[in-house]
């Protein structure tokens, strides 16, 4: 347990960019722009909004990374189902992909099985990410610089367990994007 205990620290440790904070439904006092920001992420994971996460996604690698985009592999964390995967990622990636001539990793990674989502299932959470529903093209992953995006980071779990299982496939992941993260107290 120490030592998956430390891959996930050497996850979380790795450069992490989001670009709003999102702040769940039960937490009321918040403002116009925080009410705004949620609803993108609910958008953006609804399937709407994608073109404005991906240009803002776009600008940011281009600013860390520069050139060196090209020798990237843009991957997301898998959503839920299959269904929910295809609707939130398979554009969107194509379109950050296009915008900064990365390699699109959406397709080389498949959602083969159902599991119940974490924010429906807080009392249950570590049951839900021991489900592994998704298949690598594993092959494909061997000696790629790889950065993992996912929509919502709260304590970085399943970004850092999805990275985990890249790098065990001979990937090199060089840090995580995300949408948002989540936050509970406005300041």
């Amino acid at each position: 347990m120490a030592q998956i205990d430390n891959n996930l620290k050497q996850q979380l440790a790795k450069p992490q960019t989001w670009f709003c904070k999102y702040f769940p439904k039960r937490i009321r006092n918040v403002g116009e722009k925080e009410i705004a920001d949620r609803q993108m992420v609910y958008d953006f994971k609804d399937g709407r909004s994608f073109e404005a996460v991906a240009q803002m996604t776009a600008a940011s690698m281009k600013e860390q990374y520069g050139e060196k985009c090209s020798g990237i592999v843009f991957v997301p964390v898998p959503a839920s189902t299959n269904e929910k995967n295809e609707l939130r990622y398979k554009a969107f990636c194509h379109r950050v992909c296009e915008l900064t001539g990365a390699e699109n990793g959406y397709e080389h990674v498949r959602v083969c099985g159902e599991r119940k989502t974490i924010h429906d299932n807080r009392k249950n959470e570590d049951e839900v990410r021991k489900a592994n529903v998704v298949e690598f093209d594993e092959p494909f992953f061997d000696n790629k610089m790889v950065l993992v995006f996912d929509d919502v980071i709260t304590k970085g779990l399943s970004y850092a367990k999805y990275a985990n299982q890249l790098e065990r496939l001979g990937a090199c992941v060089i840090g995580g994007m995300f949408l948002a993260r989540t936050h509970y107290k406005v300041r």
